[in-house]
């Protein structure tokens, strides 16, 4: 089920109010929707969030709505049957792709996994996660991949670990609190806070799959023939709200506390800018790496997420996003 992200009405105004550095055109009282989903807001939303709360859309023409969704998996879901008309995700559109699926990536602004395997307190290596529990997420979701692949990395059969699918990032990472699992993928936004020190990073996303892209921005083919010229307004909107946010650490920090509600001593939001930013994870011109693409795909066939790997050329639409840059400029 998909549910709106409550706020965007609130955002709607607040980009209405930003002064004059950012007003809105004349053409704004013409503003076409568009509506575009992603996974509920972490301390990375600065970054996801930019281009509607600070009037990055409304200056390119399109009245933005985003939706949140649980996971990756849902929000493909949601692209195909036509609820949204982009989707900010990965796997799930080479999934879906491999079967055939009407699913193409204009753009990839974040390259690398952002998740590591914590273990509770007494586990220290991941040879003692043998005959215990592991909350991942839904078959074939990036925090299920990521289980897999450390799995594999050490040599430890599937079949001697109990997978359990639970939730988002907050419930994983309340389960292994709790002590309802053993150990939790969760994204490494929770490493810097003080409840982790007691608990074990086992795995970083980045061992376990080195080349995998974590956001990419998809759409149908269909609404790449009939929606060309949005569709470019929407990638051009989002490099310049990703190339501003790169550029504006504070700004960026500010917009993911407003729409994650965080406090101002929490100390994620920093973390993951940093972290995101310094290590070249953020790509804000959206290139999109196909041979990585293609790599992800085979992951997702050794473990058993898809039969086979599909033609990851029939996926890009490389057009789209050169004439976004195009209209950006340098």
């Amino acid at each position: 089920m998909i549910t709106t992200g409550g706020r965007f009405a609130r955002d709607l105004a607040l980009a209405a109010c930003i002064g004059s550095s950012l007003a809105v055109p004349a053409h704004a009282q013409e503003l076409k929707t568009w509506r575009h989903s992603i996974i509920a807001p972490k301390a990375d939303a600065g970054f996801f969030y930019m281009a509607a709360k600070r009037g990055f859309f409304q200056r390119e023409g399109l009245k933005v709505e985003t939706l949140e969704v649980k996971d990756d998996a849902i929000g493909i879901k949601a692209l195909l049957s036509g609820e949204v008309d982009s989707h900010e995700g990965t796997a799930g559109a080479l999934a879906a792709a491999a079967r055939g699926a009407d699913v193409k990536i204009l753009g990839c602004p974040w390259h690398g996994v952002p998740y590591v395997l914590l273990a509770r307190p007494g586990i220290t290596s991941m040879e003692q996660l043998r005959g215990k529990s592991i909350a991942s997420s839904s078959p074939g979701t990036p925090p299920e991949m990521m289980a897999r692949a450390s799995l594999a990395l050490f040599k430890i059969p599937q079949s001697e670990v109990k997978l359990a699918a639970v939730g988002g990032d907050r419930d994983r990472y309340a389960g292994l609190l709790g002590g309802v699992v053993d150990a939790a993928v969760v994204s490494n936004e929770y490493t810097p806070l003080p409840q982790t020190k007691n608990l074990k990073v086992l795995v970083e996303g980045r061992q376990a799959l080195p080349r995998s892209v974590r956001f990419c921005v998809q759409i149908t083919g269909k609404t790449v023939s009939v929606r060309r010229e949005d569709a470019i307004r929407f990638m051009t909107a989002e490099i310049k709200a990703w190339r501003y946010a790169v550029a504006n650490r504070a700004e960026t920090i500010n917009v993911t506390m407003e729409a994650t509600d965080a406090k101002a001593d929490d100390p994620r939001p920093a973390y993951i800018f940093d972290d995101a930013v310094d290590n070249g994870i953020v790509k804000p011109d959206f290139p999109i790496p196909a041979e990585n693409l293609a790599w992800m795909q085979e992951q997702m066939v050794q473990l058993g997420q898809i039969p086979k790997a599909g033609n990851i050329s029939k996926v890009l639409s490389t057009e789209i996003g050169a004439e976004a840059l195009k209209r950006v400029g340098k």
